[in-house]
Order: structure tokens, then sequence, then C-alpha cells
């Protein structure tokens, strides 16, 4: 079996996933995981299938064709993964006004621990009683062996209260 990364997005619209998803059963190949969502009136995400090697160039073929409904890109899965068994697992989540440079910040301070990010969620909200926009965030983060949770805590603590943001790190 070949594993196959497809980057997809087009306009939200009805149909889109099961257009994808019979274009990837119709050529033999399993769809394993994915990751989608509707974005300022796109539908857009990343799917991980599995194909027999005969029929992938075919399962290319067939989810490269529905141009009009999804722009699909194909990268080859695999590569090397970062050995994270021993990593310890934490949950972040962010709360606050809205403004520039939260996402940079957060993920800039992960990046000097080494921390990994597997998964982040991102979006803004309006502001029950004070008005204003609020953005929210979750990060599920992997920390490598050796690495102390007590800096990375404190370093994210600094940078919330630079943000003005609640932070609440689970892990």
């Amino acid at each position: 079996m070949r594993n196959l990364v497809l980057s997809v997005i087009g306009d939200d619209r009805p149909g889109l996933v099961s257009a994808l998803a019979d274009a990837v059963a119709g050529q033999g190949g399993n769809w394993e995981s994915s990751q989608l969502a509707r974005l300022a009136g796109k539908f857009a995400g990343i799917v991980v299938v599995a194909v027999p090697q005969e029929r992938a160039d075919d399962l290319i073929a067939a989810v490269t064709g529905l141009a009009g409904l999804l722009e699909v890109q194909v990268h080859p899965g695999g590569g090397a993964a970062v050995p994270t068994e021993a990593w310890r697992a934490l949950t972040i989540e962010v709360l606050g006004n809205d403004r520039p440079g939260i996402v940079h910040e957060l993920s800039a301070a992960l990046s000097r621990s080494g921390a990994s990010i597997e998964k982040l969620t991102t979006g803004t909200r309006q502001a029950p009683m004070a008005g204003g926009t609020l953005f929210e965030a979750r990060l599920d983060v992997l920390v490598p062996p050796g690495t102390e949770g007590a800096t990375i805590r404190a370093d994210l603590e600094r940078i919330a209260g630079e943000l003005l943001v609640d932070l609440d790190i689970d892990g």
C-alpha cells in the first residue's frame, strides 16, 4: 500500500466530501484520516489515503480530476517522522481579544522549546458583553523528553500576559 496526502480546497457546497470519497473508493483507496473545515466560504482540508501501489496513478488522476469541485494537490506520504513515543502531551487553550500576532508569539515560543504542534484549531467570535472580537485557539502539543514543562509554561504565561489573553495549559 502507498500512502498519499491530499490537500483539498474548493468553494463550499454540498457533496464535496462525497465526490472526493467516491474518487478515492473508486480506485480501491482507503480514507485513513482527515481534517476538513469550512473557512471563509471555502471548504479546505487534508486527507491521508492508502492505495495499492499499482492503483496509485489512477487514484491521483481521479482526485485531481475533480476540477470545478475541488482543487486537489497530491503529496507522497511517509517520510521521517519524529519519534514521539516518550514525548509528553500538552493541551493549550487561549482566549482573548483578537489582535495580530497571537499565533506567531505562541508558536515561536513552542518552537524555541523544541515542542511539536500536532494540531492547531483557531477561530474568532463576537464578545458577548463587551463587544469586539474574541480570538480562541486550541493547540495539541508534544514536548520532547528532557524539556522542562515549567519553562514552557512560564514562557507561555509571560506571552499571554503581554498579549492580554487567558491561557489554560493541561498536561
